[in-house]
This record gives C-alpha cells, sequence and structure tokens, in this order.
C-alpha cells in the first residue's frame, strides 16, 4: 500500500510580479512629461536679468498671479495675451479690481531696452499697484581662488628664496 502525497505548496508562484507596477509608473511618467510644461503660466522669456542676491518671489508661480512679460523685441505679454503698453494699466486695473493683494509681477529679457521695461512698470504703477516684483535670475559664481598670502607653498620655491 503505497501514499499519495499531496504537494500542493510546489505549485504557489512567491514571485512578485512587477509588470503591472512598471506599466503604471510609465503612464505616470507620460502623464508628467506632457503636463509639466502646461504649469509654467505666462510667457517664456529666454533670458532674465541675472543678479547677485535675489529675493524669493514663490508668489510669483500661483495661479492667480498677475504676471507680466517683456521680450526682447519690446513687445508686453499680460499673462499670455500681447498687450501694448498703453493699454496695460487699464488691463492690470480690471485684473486687480477685486482682490486685495495687489501685486504684479514683471519678467522681462536682459536684453530689454531700459526705456520700455520703465514704461511698462510705469503704466503698472498707475493701475495702483501696491508692489511691482522684478523677476530674475540668480547668477552663477564661480568659485574663486585662494587668497595670496604671500607666503611660498610647501616645498617651492616663493619670491625671496
Amino acid at each position: 500500500m503505497s501514499l499519495n502525497k499531496r504537494d500542493e505548496g510546489a505549485k504557489i508562484n512567491s514571485n512578485i510580479n512587477v509588470t503591472p507596477m512598471v506599466d503604471v509608473m510609465l503612464v505616470l511618467l507620460i502623464i508628467f512629461m506632457v503636463v509639466t510644461p502646461m504649469l509654467q503660466h505666462g510667457i517664456n522669456i529666454d533670458q532674465l536679468a541675472k543678479t547677485n542676491n535675489p529675493v524669493d518671489m514663490n508668489d510669483a508661480d500661483k495661479e492667480d498671479a498677475i504676471l507680466i512679460g517683456i521680450m526682447q523685441d519690446g513687445k508686453v505679454f499680460l499673462g499670455t495675451e500681447q498687450i501694448a503698453a498703453d493699454q496695460l494699466s487699464a488691463k492690470v486695473r480690471d485684473k486687480l479690481s477685486n482682490r486685495t493683494d495687489k501685486r504684479v509681477y514683471i519678467k522681462s529679457d536682459a536684453r530689454t531696452k531700459y526705456g520700455v521695461v520703465v514704461e511698462v512698470v510705469d503704466n503698472v504703477r498707475s493701475a495702483g499697484v501696491d508692489q511691482v516684483g522684478l523677476l530674475t535670475e540668480q547668477r552663477k559664481t564661480a568659485t574663486a581662488p585662494p587668497p595670496a598670502t604671500g607666503t611660498p607653498p610647501p616645498g617651492g620655491t616663493g619670491p625671496g628664496q
């Protein structure tokens, strides 16, 4: 008489199937790649002015922030809409009519003529804006060489040796 042995445990697969997880991750990656460029509101300025000590203006990234862009050729944009500089005051006044925070952000190409930027700032201020933020980029600083102390390096020949 022989005993029949049940071997059901050998049929169980204990490996984790990662294929569905990879599929979901690839779909999420594609969604983020498509949506990310749309998150930037306003127009794209090629080269912002560079400063050494910029102040963070995190409110400029909000959806409801009023953003004015000035291109190198002098074209003025309110959000993504091109507008004449002399009509800017009325449009900004309309946008600020139901707000308590009267702040406008201006980003200008670094090669834009100074007079155009001054005209835009003047028109914005005449619309009743409390604060004007000028958006810039952080200047990249190269590491400075160590200062010379007048002592020769060890093992080297310096002046007077």
